[in-house]
């Protein structure tokens, strides 16, 4: 077998190693260079941390490659020298990271004033994860040394990789004290109030967004910490920095004093946004977290949940500044008419407005009294609604929109009450006002109509109705069931007759008829009538009928296996010999399962199909269950079967000839020698 032969081969990087005029790039042209340093080959391993070499490598990924070499092997040198600092070999971790001369080649990449190249910065960005998570009170003690590092990391947060080293310093640290320390020396950098500095019309789009998903990231790497270490004597200052009022009245003021710049306003709300999650225990927080290499990975959310109060600073400063963000889904920035398959939109919705929107559904599910009351103050219930039916196809405000009033009708009411009908019921002002300031019902039964009428003319359908039936039915389950049920029901009554019949016949008649449609049949008709297996002996499975399609996809198959010829059986498989040691035959056997002839001609015609016909017709029979026990006669008994004149043979006797012959198999060569010496005189 294959343990017998000897397949290691000595590696062609140990040959060029024993030359002395080696130099490193003939090496990392080597095929498995990568390959024999992560198995650690000590001699190409000592070799690459020689200071001359790691200098190589280390200037090989700051350094912009030239020009004028093919862009196709351009930063192939760069794209080596990554691997193998970051292979996770211990020499290489550790020549690199305690040799203060390297390290500052490596900083020095950032020292510059133009854009960093996207490629080498990330291989930049990996080199230093790598360090962070394998030396990490050097690297710790490094960079804190640089006044400037903060600097330079902001200077050049537009480009992703250096995010991404930011994220890695926050979270590849892993002894609590340290990122204690690490999380104070950035608060104590501001680092917090230099990235909403990033998020204003004087920087670019990019600044905007790196800028935003990074606190975004500390926010939700901030919270999860203190799940983690709920005992921890500190606070975390990064967070309680993003957390103070001041500190969003510096976001919201870059968002709405001056130019409407939608890159500043859409990444600002994501903040927002973070800040008004609830907060969740780890299991279901998701988020990054820092692996054993370095590199940053997603954490899955678990089932558990469990929310809390949003942000009070948060909830204080965006209250001020509620009347302009409604202003802004009535007036937002300038945009070109926008061309699509059903019409021209001018203007079009735009991310503005649909991220105003969110951050209005995330208002609301925070439940604040106060902000609730300038949300009806200011109408922006309404407001919402009107755009929900003015861009009929636009599925990311209509999902929007349908989650903000399902879960007003599901927020439990303030301790507010009144009489009605001799029983004290909870008021809840935000539904009452959805319901008559907003007039939802009236609209509900409009758009409803409208749609009808607009398809009974031969037009499409209107793109909002999916959603409109989700509030439609959480208006009638509200009603029927939840904290708010008895108020709900109250409201309704107070319509109008006319209006009130028109909501009940709806809500009975179109409103049903569509919920069937939507309803799907898991289990068909026919489910149960499902063919079983012909072997099956259960008697109580006999009573199940069988459908016309399994009857006639049984009869095919049947068919099939009655004109297979009689070829096949004598090809089919494998000879025992033919499962010797020998490599050769066990070779030969796959072939010939490959060359198999499935013959399925139904025209052929000749003595095997006639022989099987005959032994089909003396042996098939019809097995009933009144006959089954009448005779108790064993149809398989011994019996002479004629196939042909001269031919006779015991069913029996040839099953019993057969085991013989599986049990011969087992025995000596000699044995089978003269089996087959046995078999040449009968056939004689």
């Amino acid at each position: 077998m294959f343990w017998k032969f000897d397949l290691h081969t000595t590696s062609h990087i140990d040959t060029l190693l024993e030359r002395d005029d080696i130099s490193l790039f003939e090496v990392l042209d080597e095929e498995d260079v990568l390959q024999e340093c992560k198995v650690t080959n000590r001699k190409l391993v000592d070799f690459l941390i020689r200071p001359q070499n790691m200098t190589t490598l280390v200037n090989s990924i700051t350094e912009e490659p030239p020009c004028d070499v093919d862009e196709k092997i351009r930063f192939k040198y760069p794209n080596i020298s990554c691997e193998i600092l970051t292979a996770d070999v211990s020499q290489i971790t550790d020549a690199l990271g305690e040799d203060e001369a390297l390290l500052n080649k490596l900083y020095d990449f950032l020292m510059t004033d133009n854009t960093l190249n996207p490629l080498l910065a990330s291989f930049f960005s990996k080199v230093m994860g790598i360090l962070i998570n394998r030396k990490t009170e050097q690297i710790v003690s490094f960079l804190r040394k640089k006044d400037d590092f903060v600097g330079l990391l902001l200077k050049h947060i537009g480009t992703s990789a250096i995010m991404d080293l930011l994220l890695r310093l926050l979270t590849c640290v892993e002894p609590p004290q340290l990122r204690q320390d690490v999380f104070s020396w950035l608060n104590e950098e501001k680092i917090v109030q230099r990235l909403i500095d990033m998020i204003h019309p004087s920087k670019d789009d990019d600044q905007h967004s790196n800028a935003s998903q990074s606190l975004c990231d500390i926010i939700r790497l901030s919270r999860d910490q203190m799940i983690q270490i709920q005992d921890s004597p500190e606070p975390d200052q990064l967070l309680a920095t993003l957390e103070k009022q001041e500190t969003i009245e510096q976001l919201l003021s870059n968002m709405l004093e001056g130019p409407k710049v939608e890159s500043v306003l859409v990444n600002g709300i994501l903040v927002l946004l973070t800040l008004l999650e609830p907060r969740r225990p780890r299991s279901e927080m998701g988020g990054f977290y820092c692996n054993v290499d370095g590199q940053l990975e997603i954490s899955q959310p678990g089932p558990e949940t469990c929310s809390s109060q949003a942000s009070i600073g948060t909830l204080l400063a965006i209250k001020h500044h509620l009347r302009e963000f409604h202003q802004l889904l009535l007036e937002p920035p300038k945009k070109e008419s926008l061309l699509t398959t059903f019409g021209v939109l001018d203007p079009p919705l735009g991310n503005t407005r649909l991220h105003v929107v969110k951050l209005f559904a995330s208002l609301l599910h925070a439940n604040s009294p106060g902000v609730n009351q300038d949300l009806m103050d200011l109408n922006v219930l309404s407001t919402m609604m009107d755009l929900y039916f003015k861009y009929v196809y636009n599925n990311f405000l209509h999902s929007q929109v349908e989650q903000c009033i399902s879960t007003l009708l599901n927020t439990p009411p303030p301790e507010e009450e009144v009489e009605n009908s001799g029983e004290m019921i909870s008021v809840h002002q935000l539904i009452k006002h959805l319901l008559q300031k907003c007039h939802l019902t009236q609209r509900i039964l409009f758009a409803w109509e409208e749609n009808e009428k607009e398809q009974s003319e031969g037009g499409r359908r209107k793109g909002y109705m999916g959603h409109l039936t989700k509030v439609a039915n959480a208006l009638v389950q509200s009603s029927e069931k939840g904290p708010n049920s008895l108020f709900i029901l109250k409201l309704i009554k107070d319509l109008n007759e006319d209006e009130q019949e028109q909501w009940e016949k709806f809500v009975s008649g179109a409103l049903s008829e569509v919920n069937k449609k939507n309803m799907v049949d898991l289990v068909s008709e026919n489910t149960a009538t499902m063919p079983i297996c012909s072997d099956d002996e259960d008697g109580d499975l006999k009573e199940f009928n069988f459908p016309q399609e399994a009857v006639l996809q049984q009869a095919f198959a049947d068919y099939q296996m009655q004109q297979m010829t009689s070829t096949f059986v004598d090809h089919f498989g494998f000879n025992d010999e033919e499962f010797g040691e020998q490599e050769q035959s066990v070779q030969s056997a796959f072939n010939r399962a490959t060359n198999v002839n499935f013959s399925l001609n139904a025209d052929d015609e000749n003595p095997n199909s006639n022989l099987f016909e005959l032994c089909y017709k003396e042996r098939i029979q019809q097995f009933d269950d009144e006959d089954e026990g009448s005779d108790g006669e064993d149809i398989w008994q011994d019996k002479e079967v004629r196939f042909s004149s001269g031919t006779v043979q015991c069913v029996s006797q040839r099953s019993s000839d057969s085991t013989d012959r599986d049990g011969s198999r087992d025995s000596e060569d000699d044995d089978d020698e003269d089996d087959d010496n046995d078999d040449d005189d009968d056939d004689d």
